[in-house]
């Protein structure tokens, strides 16, 4: 099994989450809970909790993952095929799965932080056997 196909599966979660930022920001303008000039400049208002939960947690997943993506691309380039880096790259995605789940749900703080750390530790161990490989 290829590394492309959970790196295509959190590629799916981006979209998703960039949808749902686009949804909440027009349900916030229609519900009027935000002047729409917010969205202009994205300063001098304050948006909805759940608004801003979907808006960051967007953020979250274009700044960690880039590093997964950029580790697949080199696995791929350099047609290296590990069983193990595999399974990881697919812990790594369902980490980043519940990190959302919890970040646009509940959002408690210390859960989102464990599963946040948990998945950065499960990243640094693949780039860890990357190295090991290239060895």
């Amino acid at each position: 099994m290829s590394i492309i196909y959970p790196m295509f599966t959190l590629v799916m979660l981006t979209f998703v989450i960039i949808f749902a930022v686009g949804a909440s920001r027009l349900i916030a303008v229609r519900k009027r809970q935000v002047n729409p000039k917010l969205y202009k400049l994205m300063s001098g208002y304050e948006a909805p909790d759940y608004v801003q939960q979907f808006t960051r947690n967007l953020s979250n997943l274009l700044e960690v993952p880039i590093l997964f993506y950029l580790l697949g691309v080199l696995l791929i380039a350099m047609q290296i095929e590990d069983s193990t880096m595999v399974a990881m790259a697919w812990v790594f995605v369902a980490l980043r799965f519940f990190h959302t789940a919890i970040h646009i749900t509940y959002n408690h703080i210390i859960h989102r932080f464990m599963v946040f750390v948990a998945s950065a530790l499960t990243l640094l161990a693949m780039w860890i056997k990357f190295i090991l490989l290239m060895a």
